[in-house]
């Protein structure tokens, strides 16, 4: 019993000189100390902090984005790669839970889409953007659905809302229509 007590007061102190050694203190350094995720098998080594400033935020930290590019962070994938996740699709991916979330992490770099649009595809969905819109996450059945009538560039267009819950399943916009998955049933409909 006593050794375990020993063992625990040892481990709180070791965990509390290491959020001192990360940079926790008054320093205002921007550097944190390795993260790494054990159900994930994934490690963010040495990831820095940089303040929200650049996008007019409060004075909250955000996770690490390169020095050279605010705008842009890479992301460790499950083999061992990082891939660059940036702008509003890296807004919208750490706003679904990032590599932790449902979407997981990245599988590619971002591509170009039809008519300037952009998007980046990650193991559990794709987040798309339009030129001159906001990003959006398609995954599941919706996006098989959307995919087989043509994706962005078909009559369906660019997504224009996430996906949200409707009595019996989910439901996404598009500019050109809306697909509803209901009871593993899958509906397009155009505008």
């Amino acid at each position: 019993m006593h050794h375990a007590r020993r063992t625990a007061g040892f481990t709180m102190a070791l965990a509390a000189a290491a959020l001192l050694i990360a940079g926790c203190g008054d320093d205002d350094s921007d550097t944190a100390a390795v993260v790494t995720t054990p159900t994930l098998g994934m490690t963010t080594g040495a990831m820095a902090t940089t303040h929200s400033e650049a996008h007019g935020a409060d004075d909250t930290d955000t996770p690490d984005r390169e020095p050279d590019n605010p705008d842009e962070t890479k992301i460790p994938t499950a083999g061992g790669t990082e891939v660059t996740v940036s702008g509003d699709i890296y807004d919208k991916y750490m706003a679904a839970g990032g590599p932790t979330g449902p979407l997981g992490a990245p599988l590619e770099p971002q591509e170009s889409a039809p008519n300037d649009g952009k998007y980046q595809d990650f193991v559990g969905g794709t987040i798309y953007e339009p030129a001159d819109g906001e990003p959006h996450i398609v995954w599941g059945e919706i996006r098989k659905a959307w995919e087989e009538n043509g994706g962005a560039a078909g009559e369906l267009g660019y997504p224009i809302s996430d996906e949200t819950d409707i009595p019996g399943g989910k439901q996404s916009e598009f500019s050109g229509g809306t697909i509803t998955w209901v009871n593993g049933q899958v509906t397009v409909t155009m505008k």
